[in-house]
């Protein structure tokens, strides 16, 4: 059987690119006269002009800027040792789109600034916050990882809330964020081609730094590697490439995740191979998706972004067969986070009583139209009704989506996974969004089975996809994200349409209690806490299967009954949370990483722990966002990240002083 090779795939998808860009050339000037347009010969044809100045550029960009994220991209994952990580890991697409927010809503006609310069220095700023925090811990990955995705979070939920209370004024900015392309001269693909080819030239230079720095910590001692300083010249470089994509043509989704990935599964195995074929197979890739959402006849103008990731997600399903295995990604410095605490139960148990505490005040304190009130008798009877509800599946939700986030970690032994990324709160909200769109007023029931038949199809889908590679973790990380980007793809498209029903949605994707009544509340309150009770059973294989394949074969973990239980249990609870309070994000990602870094270390006190943990985030989280704008509420799952983050960044800022 003949080897792989990902020269076939970028000529497939270069033909096909090229036809159709062809098709599109031929609607604006006939073949004799596309040499002449291109070298802008005849300027007094108008249709050369558009050919010269708005057709041609638009490839070249789309081409260029699919190739730098791709180069960008490989980086990131040689040096953080991820296979998930890409431009957004360290919270550069994050910065770069708070900073064009806050520019369009308080900036808009500061002289010098400008979109581009509002994205570069977001996206500069956040790098830097990111460095500063993992510094002390040596640039470690595992601590890259954790800071990029908590720095990402924040200032992601910064421009989510903006985007809520003022969504029509940011209209350009939704456009912009998901990837448009259309040019009006050659000035964006003239500043792409230089910094692409000084970036490859250089990354070329660091191939033998980035082998080593793909090795585990005591093997890139031993070889002398200075690790901190080749670790950080890569990263610059990888952040610097990012940043001049989004500066010039804004924020290209799932091309920096895709192109590294298929590269990889077409073939490319050596560093330095992937990164020759890796920005081909990404600016093909671009190019393709570009040419067809230009071609789609019943959108007026989809984000090329979009239609990167309707394109990548199906290519990427396609060629996971091919993967072999299931690699772990590394786990260095995992353990030096933190010393492990003497009394674990001990430290759940606080929790505990703490939740209890915060209980009291966020049901019987809050503000009404006369300002701050406590309730007390009659009145505490009549609105403790509406109150409760939310409160209690606040907590459950928090609870059960930070039990499947620890789970999910566990399971593929990768920091960066969440309940998102098994694709079951995709499902759940794209069923949701699909209601909405199909029937004018949908009632709460019609809501709750919309979300569960969305859910259901999505863990089918990753079921089958999985059972052949007996549920290998990359894979399945690779699975949901997939699926996760075409429904984050579906969610531009309606954003940007302007579509006022979107704006109702918005509220409840980001985490919100609103429509939360007594028998739900009572459902996910009794979920809870049948499961519970039942998460022993799994204590064996999450301390096990962290540590690989081999060592878990070794001590008699059957890999394929065991993940499989373990991914149900995950989405279970993470199906049953979306159905009440949306897909969060932050919850499930981080708690665990918060009661590890408590001393939470072995698998039942962390699980306890980050279920309390994520119960007390959402609690808080959900009682600000009902009392700090009264009579205007934010939806708890953003204010959570605010609530979590500063705490999260507290404890590695203390971990890597230690």
């Amino acid at each position: 059987m003949c080897r792989p090779h990902p020269g076939w795939l970028v000529a497939a998808l270069a033909l096909s690119a090229a036809v159709l860009s062809a098709r599109g050339l031929y609607a604006h000037l006939p073949p004799e006269l596309w040499w002449s347009a291109a070298l802008g010969a005849d300027g007094s044809d108008a249709a050369a002009w558009v050919v010269h100045y708005g057709v041609l550029p638009r490839i070249a960009v789309s081409i260029l800027a699919g190739a730098t994220l791709a180069l960008a991209a490989t980086i990131f994952q040689q040096v953080l040792r991820n296979p998930l990580a890409e431009p957004a890991t360290l919270g550069v697409s994050a910065g770069a789109s708070l900073g064009v927010t806050l520019a369009a809503l308080w900036l808009p006609d500061l002289p010098g600034l400008g979109r581009e310069g509002a994205a570069f220095a977001g996206a500069g700023l956040a790098t830097l916050v990111v460095l500063g925090l993992a510094w002390g811990k040596g640039l470690a990955p595992l601590t890259l990882i954790l800071a990029g995705l908590i720095v990402g979070l924040c200032l992601g939920t910064i421009s989510a809330v903006a985007a809520l209370l003022r969504h029509q004024e940011l209209q350009s900015v939704f456009l912009w964020s998901s990837g448009m392309l259309r040019q009006n001269d050659w000035s964006a693909a003239g500043s792409l081609l230089p910094r692409f080819i000084v970036g490859l030239a250089l990354a070329l230079l660091l191939a033998r730094p980035l082998v080593l720095l793909g090795l585990d910590e005591e093997s890139g001692r031993s070889l002398g590697l200075p690790r901190r300083g080749a670790r950080l010249a890569a990263l610059i470089l990888a952040v610097a490439l990012s940043a001049c994509v989004v500066s010039a043509v804004g924020m290209i989704a799932f091309v920096g995740l895709a192109a590294p990935a298929i590269a990889r599964l077409a073939g490319a195995r050596t560093i330095r191979d992937q990164l020759l074929w890796a920005p081909l197979v990404g600016g093909e890739l671009l190019w393709l998706a570009d040419q067809l959402v230009q071609s789609l006849p019943f959108v007026q103008e989809v984000p090329t972004g979009v239609g990167t990731a309707v394109l990548g997600a199906p290519l990427l399903l396609w060629l996971l067969p091919r993967l072999k295995g299931g690699t772990v990604p590394s786990r260095d410095n995992a353990a030096e986070v933190t010393a492990r605490a003497r009394r674990p139960w001990g430290l759940v148990l606080a929790g505990l009583v703490l939740l209890a505490a915060l209980l009291v005040p966020a049901l019987y304190l809050g503000r009404g139209p006369d300002g701050w009130t406590w309730l007390s008798g009659e009145e505490a009877w009549r609105l403790l009704r509406w109150r409760w509800p939310r409160t209690g599946a606040a907590a459950a939700a928090g609870a059960m989506l930070a039990m499947a986030g620890m789970l999910t970690q566990r399971l593929t032994a990768n920091p960066m996974a969440s309940p998102e990324v098994l694709g079951i709160s995709s499902g759940a909200a794209g069923g949701v969004i699909a209601l909405t769109f199909l029937v004018p007023a949908p009632d709460g029931v019609a809501q709750v089975v919309a979300a569960a038949m969305g859910a259901l199809a999505a863990l089918v889908a990753m079921l089958g996809v999985g059972r052949r590679a007996a549920f290998a973790p990359e894979r399945m990380l690779l699975t949901g994200i997939a699926a996760s980007t075409a429904f984050g793809a579906l969610v531009a498209i309606l954003m940007a349409s302007g579509d006022p029903r979107m704006g109702m949605l918005l509220a409840w994707m980001a985490g919100s209690t609103y429509r939360v009544g007594a028998p739900e509340a009572l459902i996910a309150l009794a979920l809870v806490a049948a499961l519970l009770p039942l998460m022993p059973l799994f204590s064996r294989w999450l301390e096990i299967l962290p540590l690989g394949e081999a060592s878990s074969r070794a001590l008699g973990i059957g890999l394929g009954a065991s993940r499989l239980r373990l991914l149900l249990a995950a989405a279970l609870l993470t199906g049953a949370a979306t159905l009440i309070v949306g897909p969060l994000s932050f919850v499930g990602l981080m708690a665990p990483h918060i009661a590890r870094m408590m001393g939470l270390q072995r698998p039942m006190p962390q699980l306890y722990g980050s279920a309390v943990l994520g119960a007390l985030i959402m609690v808080v989280a959900d009682w600000l966002g009902q009392n700090l704008l009264f009579p205007y509420q934010i939806p708890g799952g953003l204010l959570a990240t605010l609530v979590g983050g500063p705490y999260f960044m507290w404890q590695m800022g203390r971990s890597g002083q230690r």
